[in-house]
């Protein structure tokens, strides 16, 4: 029996998808969460063999949970499964341990397989994806620019974006305006979607 640990935000999406893994002969969920604080403790005290994890969640995203993962349980394979389906999203899962990265829009038993090929030792990749992940330029942005956009991403005005950044005004319209030429935008909450889309926030 394959032991399932299942993280999702949307407890809808979430409770659907243990049903329909729990009607698979050779997979179990044993636990269950909609914040990716919780993943380490509830896989330290269920040592489930796969995590399945989206990438946005409260607290910390799948890709830190992964990370958290692969640092203090690397028994646990992880698969993502997510809306945000981007290249760049699948490079990040890659980096931090992750064995699998599937689209949420595919059919149950596609997962399912994913789940049985990851508790192998192989690898569970959407094959689009993976063809795009190589052809992904890196990520352009420095790390201060993703985190000014992150921070941006609300469409707060410069002022608070300072405040909360500890940076001058001048210095977020800088990064600001880096960021928006970087990445083909036309303003700010665009170079947020385009860089989202990417998978380099």
């Amino acid at each position: 029996m394959i032991r399932v640990l299942l993280a999702e935000d949307q407890r809808m999406m979430r409770g659907a998808l243990a049903q329909l893994l729990d009607l698979e002969r050779d997979i179990e969920v044993v636990a269950e969460t909609g914040s990716g604080d919780e993943v380490l403790p509830l896989a330290l005290r269920h040592r489930p063999d796969v995590a399945v994890l989206d990438i946005e969640m409260p607290v910390r995203s799948g890709l830190e949970a992964a990370a958290d993962l692969r640092d203090d349980l690397p028994d646990c394979r992880v698969l993502i499964v997510t809306t945000f389906g981007g290249p760049g999203h699948l490079r990040r899962a890659l980096q931090v341990g992750a064995s699998g990265f599937l689209a949420k829009d595919g059919p149950v038993g596609r997962l399912a397989e994913a789940i049985r090929r990851v508790k192998q030792g192989e690898q569970a990749i959407d094959p689009a994806l993976a063809v795009d992940a190589l052809t992904l330029a890196p990520c352009p942005l420095t790390n201060r620019e993703r985190e000014v956009l992150v921070v941006a991403a609300d469409g707060a005005p410069v002022a608070e974006l300072a405040q909360r950044l500890c940076l001058s005004e001048r210095t977020v319209r800088n990064h600001l305006s880096a960021a928006i030429q970087k990445t083909g935008a036309r303003n700010r909450m665009e170079a947020v979607a385009k860089a989202r889309h990417n998978g380099w926030l």
